[in-house]
């Protein structure tokens, strides 16, 4: 019975949340919208959480905090880079907080945030919106679930009449 489920790999867990920083700031919460579903043990959520929620049980009720290594990481000053305002002459209305992908020196694709605007030069943030910050989660667990074989195979859950496109 799923009710006796207690939160491990392998399962869908299902949990409403507060996501706030360490001066009380909202960041986020699922306060009038469905809860949050995810596939335990596949780094579907940050890992300080998850390790929190392993063995939770539905009606668990908890506050959880994390550390930036166990969240989205620390913020580097590197990963800050201001380019020339040309790059970006064809985007008409450039605002601060747009994201854009762009590829590094390795031919990989960063995620990069405008977080200045001058007249030559727009500065970019490749570090996550949330890098640095201690996360103060309030959970409440609403419901645990096998996961089903395809959702296993896949990593992640499949909502009713999803297609995930592998």
């Amino acid at each position: 019975m799923t009710q006796d489920l207690k939160i491990a790999d392998n399962l869908v867990v299902e949990f409403h949340y507060t996501l706030t920083d360490s001066e009380g700031n909202l960041i986020d919460s699922s306060n009038g919208a469905a809860p949050l579903p995810y596939l335990h043990g596949r780094q579907n959520i940050v890992p300080g959480l998850e390790k929190e929620l392993t063995g939770k049980s539905v009606g668990d009720k908890l506050k959880v905090i994390v550390s930036p290594d166990e969240a989205y990481g620390e913020k580097y000053d590197e990963m800050v880079q201001e380019v020339p305002r040309d790059h970006f002459a064809d985007i008409d209305d450039l605002q601060i907080g747009q994201q854009f992908q762009v590829e590094d020196q390795n031919g990989h694709t960063l995620l990069v945030s405008v977080i200045k605007i001058n007249n030559d030069s727009v500065t970019l943030d490749g570090n996550h919106p949330l890098a640095g910050l201690t996360l103060h989660f309030d959970v409440e667990i609403t419901s645990i679930r096998p996961a089903t074989d395809k959702e296993i195979e896949h990593g992640h859950i499949h909502q009713e009449g999803e297609s995930c496109g592998h």
